[in-house]
């Protein structure tokens, strides 16, 4: 614990982890540590450097409140939060749907909502109808799934962004019906800058890159017996999709937001306007 150097700092900093019970919380302060003195030893950062970086921490948390998640933000940016993602979600099966970032804006018990609601709640825009079918990874259909669904609206802004909402707005809680049905209107999303007047956004902007996600809804689904999927359908013709801000995009994840006649809709309803609609079909993996 003396006269320490570039070369013995880590080994004593790991041995003082030794004494730790918990081996996995250990595994995960060794890995930490190694990585990190490598990370340093590789760039060399002055200490001024180093400085601006805990600097750069600090008021990440410190923007973070009830409604916004700096620090997702921050993993989403450097990739980090699908790089997780890709270790705990390996795609393999092609009737499992592939999972994807959940975003800074998810918000825990939505409104619940029925089959075929419209969740528009004080919202204007072009109407969307989205239905499909959740299975197992027989094709076997799923009854009573939990359903969150939530999204921006048609200028990027998601309700706990709009101070102006008196309520909930864009998000929901469904259930599916014994077919493993479900269906719900809304309005169609438009591509969105992520929040950049906070340090995420200041990074973004010195480094050069842009702020912007390709317009999306986003879906949980939970269900006893089976691994909580969260994912995202993305706008297939959005010209944000080979540039997400937050490296979410995967080409299962990719539906056609098809424009539709006014007329009559698959749920029977009369549209007197044009409108969007996509169908997709969700599987879950066993727990």
């Amino acid at each position: 614990m003396r006269n320490l150097t570039t070369d013995n700092i880590t080994q004593a900093v790991i041995d003082e982890f030794s004494s730790c019970e918990d081996e996995r919380l250990k595994t995960l302060l060794n890995g930490l540590v190694k990585h990190l003195h490598a990370y340093l030893r590789e760039v060399q950062p002055t200490e001024q450097e180093w400085t601006q970086a805990i600097e750069f921490l600090t008021r990440t948390g410190q923007i973070c409140d009830d409604e916004r998640q700096e620090f997702i933000l921050l993993s989403d940016t450097l990739g980090v939060t699908m790089l997780v993602d890709a270790i705990n979600h390996p795609s393999s099966d092609p009737k499992i749907t592939e999972s994807t970032v959940l975003g800074p804006f998810y918000v825990a018990d939505p409104p619940q909502a029925n089959q075929g609601d419209a969740i528009n709640w004080g919202v204007e825009g072009e109407p969307l109808f989205v239905e499909g079918h959740v299975h197992d990874d027989q094709g076997k259909p799923l009854a009573n799934v939990t359903i969150d669904v939530w999204q921006s609206d048609s200028e990027g802004f998601y309700d706990v962004q709009k101070p102006e909402l008196e309520s909930a707005s864009l998000r929901a809680r469904f259930h599916t019906d014994d077919q493993g049905r479900y269906a719900f209107w809304t309005v169609t999303p438009s591509p969105y800058p992520i929040p950049t007047d906070g340090p995420v956004g200041k990074m973004l902007e010195i480094t050069g890159r842009h702020p912007y996600r390709p317009a999306h809804v986003h879906f949980m689904l939970m269900a006893p017996g089976y691994e909580t999927l969260v994912t995202q359908i993305f706008a297939e013709d959005d010209p944000y999709l080979d540039s997400d801000a937050v490296f979410g995009v995967k080409d299962s994840l990719v539906k056609e937001f098809a424009q539709q006649p006014a007329g009559q809709a698959p749920d029977g309803r009369q549209m007197e306007t044009p409108y969007r609609y996509f169908h997709y079909d969700f599987g879950l993996k066993t727990a």
